[in-house]
This record gives C-alpha cells, sequence and structure tokens, in this order.
C-alpha cells in the first residue's frame, strides 16, 4: 500500500473483476503535475480529498478550492459507513484508518475562513485587465497607470486606489497623451465603470492589505504532516473571473517568490485548482500563454498543479502536454461534443491490451477512474481500471459550527482578520489636490487685496520722509490751464465717438507735454 514514497490512490481491476494490483502516485513525481477528469457525480471530489490526504501526510502542504463546501469534511474523522468498509475490502486496504487532518480554512469575502488578499500592485495590469474584461485600448490605459504609479511612487493597494489614479489620469489626459499615447478620458470613464462593478460584486474585499503570505499556505504540523489550505468557493463561484483571475495569481505569486530546487524527493506544494475550464474560458492568448508559461516552469519551484475539471477538452493542448499524472472518472458520449471528448481523453493514455480505452471510459461506475501515474525515469504507467480507494476523513462537508470552532484554532487566527490601511495613491493623491486648491485660494485673496489702481508709477505711496512719516500728498488744484478749458469745450461739443477719440489724444499730448 502507500509508503513513504508513494500515495495509494486504489486498486486496479484484473481481468477476472477482482482489484489486487494497487495503483500508486510516486511522491518524487508529483511535481509534474496532474488532471482529474469526468462527468458531475463521477467522483472527482473524492479523488481529490484522497489525494490532498496523501499529500498531507507525506508532509506536503495542499491548497485547493471547495466548490460545493464537501470537500471541508477532510478537516474531521471519518466515520465508517457501511459502503466505505465494503470498498476497503474490494481493494483489500487494510487496515482503514480514520483521521482527521490539519486544515486551514480560507475566502476571499472573510465570512467562511480567514480574509485572502492582494494588493493591486501584486496583481498587475494583465490579470487586472483580465479579470475586468478590459478592451486592447482600455489594457493600455492600465498599463500607463501602473507605469505612472511607479514614476510618481504611489501605492497602489486596494480599488479606492485605483479608482483615485484614474480620475488623476482623466484630469491629465492631454499632458499624459503626449508621453504615452492616446489617453482619452471615456476610455478611463469605462474603466472606472467596470472597477464600480466589481466593487459591488464584492471584490473589494480582496484588494488591500494585509497581503496573503505565501508562507501561509506552506506550513506543516508538529507531527510532519502538510497544511491543507481549503478555499470556501461557493459564493466566489458567483463571480468566476474572479476565481479564475485568483487563483492564476496565486499561482504566479508561488513561481515569482519560490526558489529552484529542481526535481525534489517530494513537491514543496500543491495546487488543485478545480473547475479549471474558469481559467481558460474566453481568455485572450496572452493569458492562455502565461498559464502554460507557469505550468511548465512552476514544476522546478517543487510545486504540482492538478487541474479537476469535467471535460479535458477544457484544457489547452501545450497544457495539457505537461501533465503526468492523471485520473479518469467516467465521461457521457451523447453529443458529438462529448463523443471528442472521450476520444481526446482515451488517446492521452498508454494504452492497455486488455481493455477498450475509449468504451471503458463510458461505462466506469462512480467512484471508478482510469488511472495513469508517472513510472521510474518519468514515462506514464500503462492505463489502469481503479477503483478509488476510500478517504480517511469525513466525506461530506462539516456544520457551520464546526467550521467556526477550526477557525479560531487555525495556526493564522487574527493575522489577516483586521484590514490594515495605510497612505498609499489614494491618501496621497487627495493631500495633492488639497494642496493645489489652498494654494489656489491663497493666490486669489492675494489677487483681490490688491488694488486695480496700484500700476507702478501710478497711484503708488510717496516715499515716507525723514523720521517715517509720510509727505503729505499735494492737494490738486481746481484751477484749470486756458488750453484745458478749450479743449474741453471743444469734448463737450463733439457727439461722435471718432471725434472723441481724437480728443482723447490730444489731452494726452498735452499731459505730456507739461
Amino acid at each position: 500500500m502507500a509508503d513513504d514514497k508513494s500515495i495509494f490512490i486504489g486498486a486496479s481491476r484484473k481481468p477476472d473483476d477482482s482489484y489486487q494490483r494497487p495503483e500508486q502516485l510516486l511522491l518524487q513525481y508529483g511535481n509534474r503535475h496532474g488532471l482529474v477528469t469526468g462527468a458531475t457525480g463521477t467522483g472527482k471530489t473524492v479523488s481529490l480529498q484522497i489525494l490532498a490526504e496523501g499529500f498531507s501526510n507525506a508532509g506536503v502542504p495542499v491548497f485547493c478550492a471547495d466548490i460545493k463546501g464537501d470537500l471541508s469534511g477532510i478537516a474531521m474523522m471519518g466515520e465508517a459507513k457501511d459502503f466505505l468498509v465494503k470498498r476497503a475490502e474490494q481493494i483489500k486496504l487494510d487496515p482503514y484508518d480514520f483521521q482527521e487532518f490539519p486544515v486551514i480554512f480560507w475566502d476571499l469575502f472573510g465570512e467562511q475562513g480567514h480574509p485572502i488578499r492582494a494588493t493591486t500592485s501584486e496583481m498587475g495590469p494583465l490579470l487586472l485587465s483580465r479579470l475586468m474584461n478590459l478592451t486592447e485600448a482600455q489594457e493600455g490605459i492600465m498599463n500607463i497607470a501602473f507605469r505612472i504609479a511607479d514614476e510618481e511612487g504611489l501605492l497602489l493597494l486596494d480599488l479606492k486606489d485605483l479608482q483615485a489614479l484614474l480620475a488623476n489620469i482623466a484630469e491629465r489626459a492631454d499632458e499624459l497623451s503626449a508621453r504615452y499615447g492616446n489617453v482619452t478620458k471615456p476610455s478611463v470613464g469605462a474603466i472606472q465603470r467596470t472597477l464600480l462593478v466589481l466593487e459591488q460584486q464584492g471584490a473589494a474585499n480582496f484588494f488591500g492589505e494585509p497581503a496573503l503570505r505565501i508562507a501561509d499556505i506552506m506550513r506543516t504540523t508538529r507531527d510532519g504532516r502538510g497544511a491543507i489550505s481549503v478555499l470556501a468557493a461557493d459564493k466566489l463561484m458567483m463571480n468566476p473571473r474572479l476565481y479564475a483571475t485568483f487563483l492564476l495569481w496565486l499561482m504566479s505569486e508561488l513561481f515569482e517568490e519560490l526558489p529552484e530546487v529542481g526535481d525534489p524527493d517530494k513537491p514543496k506544494l500543491v495546487f488543485f485548482f478545480d473547475e479549471a475550464h474558469l481559467l481558460f474560458e474566453d481568455a485572450p492568448k496572452v493569458l492562455v500563454d502565461r498559464v502554460e508559461q507557469v505550468v511548465r516552469l512552476i514544476r522546478s519551484k517543487g510545486v504540482g498543479v492538478y487541474f479537476v475539471t469535467q471535460n479535458p477538452l477544457d484544457i489547452p493542448e501545450k497544457v495539457l502536454a505537461q501533465l503526468g499524472n492523471r485520473v479518469q472518472h467516467a465521461l457521457r458520449a451523447y453529443t458529438p461534443r462529448e463523443q471528442q471528448a472521450v476520444r481526446t481523453a482515451a488517446e492521452t493514455f498508454r494504452p492497455n491490451p486488455d481493455f477498450d480505452c475509449m468504451t471503458a471510459i463510458t461505462q466506469l461506475g462512480t467512484g471508478e477512474a482510469l488511472v495513469s501515474t508517472l513510472e521510474a525515469k518519468g514515462v506514464p504507467s500503462m492505463v489502469q481500471r481503479t477503483l478509488i480507494r476510500p478517504p480517511s476523513s469525513r466525506l461530506g462537508p462539516i456544520t457551520p459550527d464546526e467550521r467556526r470552532q477550526l477557525i479560531g484554532e487555525s495556526p493564522v487566527s487574527g493575522q489577516y482578520d483586521q484590514v490594515i490601511d495605510r497612505e498609499s495613491a489614494f491618501e496621497l493623491l487627495q493631500k495633492k489636490a488639497k494642496e493645489a486648491q489652498e494654494a489656489e485660494e491663497q493666490a486669489q485673496q492675494a489677487d483681490s487685496g490688491r488694488s486695480r489702481w496700484t500700476i507702478p508709477g501710478f497711484g503708488d505711496d510717496p516715499a515716507p520722509q525723514s523720521g517715517g512719516r509720510r509727505a503729505p500728498a499735494p492737494r490738486p488744484s481746481n484751477r484749470q490751464t486756458v488750453a484745458e478749458a478749450a479743449i474741453k469745450s471743444v469734448v463737450r461739443s463733439v457727439g461722435s465717438s471718432v471725434g472723441r477719440a481724437i480728443v482723447r489724444g490730444i489731452l494726452g499730448s498735452l499731459a505730456r507735454g507739461r
């Protein structure tokens, strides 16, 4: 059965319909990634559960999403139910022990687990654009926003930071267009409206601090078991784009932060991506290329990525080719697309002369699967029709009271519960706007306090006399010269504007001549 170098998956069926040969996943190839597929209700969740149990007992931390809440039972001791005991006897699992596993519950909304947050800077413009489904032009503006934030020292931590920066960019659209290319206010406005929708959908809970530390999902217990991080995803699935973007961000963070380890004796972390089709659905090519790159290179970091989905066609061919450990549950073959999926799944296995793989996929019972794992030198094993072992932990969800107790006893309890809102782009831009407004008000007050007659040379106060007293201003004389009286008489007699202009010119020349 299982040893310190492998995980016991189940027993394969012999030609006489008995189950005897154990099927195992070698830990040294656990970071070569894997695939668990099958139609709804065929046992994918149980396969995920027993793999997570096996990795945990081997000292490998696990991160997985709980789509329906069924996986939460892995935190509690299993129970000896008749059908589970019967399956254990069929595959000669002796002894069939029950145990509970060290589980940390997480939730992007902070309701069924510890909150998970990431800063907008960590998410980056590419993933944010994917999350918001931006056009190419809008994605360009998003890249410009992050460039400006870097150049001007503006921290982007939460959604309000990004909203404030976009508002600032709209005000400076003409200036920035000259430096970075066309920046239009309508495009900025469209991004702001999308941000508002995200905020209403609860994404604001995800962006901020304290951000998730990768070390907290790579914990091991004192007895050497790997902690199993379970992400509550039932509510998150109402916003599948956020779910897919978050898991891709997490994989990217693991890729960037973890050191190169080559091919270790066992993985440093195993990552299960349930409902994996959401990652690739309507994804632009640049994003699919990014996923392919991460999956291909993260193996050398000691991380194994296991995709869980209904249909193998949900996974792009370049990614599918890198998944060495495979568990294929039953598929239906009624429509042309379903028939193609069965054919694709059958062709990816190393053939077994004892049965037709394509036919077997459509005849598998609940809890049965076609299994092929990597053997010595990384060569895929011959596909075997396998009865999956029963789990050691509870089958099914835990109660709300049990969940609350486990969250309170968690090793990260209290570390992520309170939001930290330090000075960032929102506060700095507000401060700049306030300073600019105050400077403008001061300038306006200075202008209003200055007399409109204080023109140099005209109306200035005379210089003070010695002793600090000003010389008295000369009193104006009411007497007029003969010439001035004559001219004013002419002005009164001239009715046209031209005549008045001529007279003003004459008066000016006389005044200068005096």
